[in-house]
């Protein structure tokens, strides 16, 4: 199959990467939500767009399943929370974690999880299961659904939504709660809706460039 990809003049080209530079850079993390209902279209937007992602291979070792059920919710809510308070009340946390997320305010209380519209989860696929019943081994998991899931939130802000890289750890419950295979295990949790009316964020400062970026010589 023969590729051809648009061919954009230098100067558009650079404005188009400033203007998704400026959309990009409002983007935040969210911890509290409208009930706001979002359209099931959006998630499958999202997805889609996850779905044009590279992978190893081109095996594609992601699944995305999506719940709007207050009750699934509600369940994923305290099993989140039942983790954290091991996390942040029980000690299991390390010192040195604690102390760099202690600027984000952030606590045990999963709330949140009952008043946005969507969940979703991503699922890495460690390996697949073929038609003749036998397992095909995934490769570079990890950064084939990491960049998957970039591209999930890019979709999510672009349509005016919000979300959480949430990793309540560990998140063996979420395969239970969903049924998924043993072959998968749970990668983020993602909160999708509408940020609250008074939602507040940490003031944050991004990295500079120059601290981002070198050129080598």
């Amino acid at each position: 199959m023969r590729y051809s990809p648009e061919l954009v003049p230098e100067q558009e080209s650079l404005h188009r990467g400033q203007a998704f530079l400026n959309h990009m850079s409002l983007r935040r993390s969210v911890r509290d939500f409208s009930d706001r209902p979002v359209p099931r279209e959006a998630i499958e937007l999202a997805v889609a767009a996850a779905n044009t992602a590279p992978s190893g291979a081109h095996q594609q070792p992601w699944t995305f399943v999506a719940t709007c059920d207050p009750q699934v919710k509600h369940r994923i809510r305290m099993a989140a929370e039942e983790e954290e308070r091991e996390n942040y009340e029980g000690g299991r946390l390390p010192p040195a974690w604690r102390d760099a997320i202690a600027p984000l305010g952030t606590s045990s209380d999963k709330g949140f999880l009952d008043v946005v519209p969507w969940i979703v989860v991503a699922f890495a696929q460690k390996s697949t299961p073929l038609e003749d019943g036998s397992l095909r081994k995934n490769y570079y998991v990890n950064e084939s659904v990491g960049i998957a899931c970039g591209l999930f939130i890019t979709a999510l802000h672009t349509m005016g939504l919000a979300t959480l890289t949430h990793t309540p750890n560990p998140m063996g419950f979420l395969t239970e709660i969903f049924e998924r295979p043993a072959t998968e295990r749970p990668y983020i949790l993602f909160p999708v809706g509408y940020p609250a009316e008074t939602c507040e964020v940490p003031d944050l400062e991004r990295k500079p460039l120059d601290e981002a970026l070198h050129f080598a010589p």
